[in-house]
């Protein structure tokens, strides 16, 4: 007879499988697999006393702890907050957090609740990313930070915390490839630059729009010239083809720009 909280079936090899789970209010929640009977048996044990013990906290866990870190963060959610998610978030009272280990802490705001509780966030080196559909979303990008993007001229975090992707504490300045906004006592103007062997200034415009266009058309007229370069391309999504158009026909490209050729560069 299996110990109490262990189910067991084969692996495609033919061995043993040991799996955990525990149930919750008539919720049955796996714990994973283990190795052994004992150590999925050690695993439901802990996941009953973590249930129960309020003393214990996220930033207590250990290597040595029967569970996943991941499984930890959601049962304490399921303790305090009344509420079971797949992945490892903590409810607070305005906003929640995802944990990527006991002192990591990613902070979201409640409107990102649905969409994280689906999905798991990732991490390679220094790039945090969201696999959907196949593919890898940046979650930089998902907030609207480019990755051709630079910290402090691009995008700002208000308060110095990488990890806090709260809409308050996330300023984007510039949205666009090759856009840079420029604030003076003056006036205030989006300047477009175009980068070959060195920076070229595509132009100064009032629009953050018509600055990404004209980059773009830059870009084209640089294709045209002979540049075999696979330059990134604005996509602007809240501008209606007409408009799109009507823009990139008027906006004024540097001379310079016009002008130039591999050969004279």
């Amino acid at each position: 007879m299996a110990l109490k909280g262990v189910f067991t079936d084969k692996k495609k090899n033919g061995r043993p499988n040991y799996r955990a789970g525990i149930t919750v209010t008539g919720k049955h929640i796996s714990l994973g697999s283990y190795p052994s009977e004992k150590k999925a048996h050690e695993a439901y044990l802990f996941a009953g006393q973590l249930l129960k013990d309020r003393s214990l906290t996220i930033q207590d866990y250990k290597n040595s702890c029967p569970l996943i870190f991941e499984k930890y963060v959601t049962l304490i959610n399921l303790r305090d907050n009344n509420i079971y998610f797949a992945t490892p978030i903590y409810l607070y009272k305005r906003d929640f957090g995802y944990f990527l280990s006991p002192v990591r802490e990613l902070k979201f705001d409640m409107d990102d609740l649905f969409y994280f509780s689906q999905h798991k966030i990732m991490e390679r080196g220094n790039h945090l990313f969201i696999s959907e559909y196949g593919m890898q979303t940046s979650l930089r990008e998902r907030f609207g930070i480019m990755s051709f993007a630079v910290e402090g001229r691009d995008f700002l975090f208000i308060n110095k915390d990488d990890l806090d992707y709260r809409r308050e504490n996330l300023e984007i300045i510039n949205r666009y490839h090759g856009v840079r906004l420029i604030k003076t006592l003056r006036k205030t103007v989006y300047k477009a630059v175009i980068h070959l062997r060195s920076d070229y200034v595509v132009g100064n415009y009032r629009t953050e729009k018509e600055a990404a266009i004209a980059y773009n058309k830059a870009a084209d007229i640089l294709i045209k010239n002979g540049f075999s370069k696979n330059f990134m391309q604005n996509y602007l999504e809240d501008v209606s083809p007409r408009e799109y158009a009507m823009i990139y026909t008027d906006v004024e490209i540097s001379e310079k720009i016009e002008k130039l050729t591999p050969q004279t560069t």
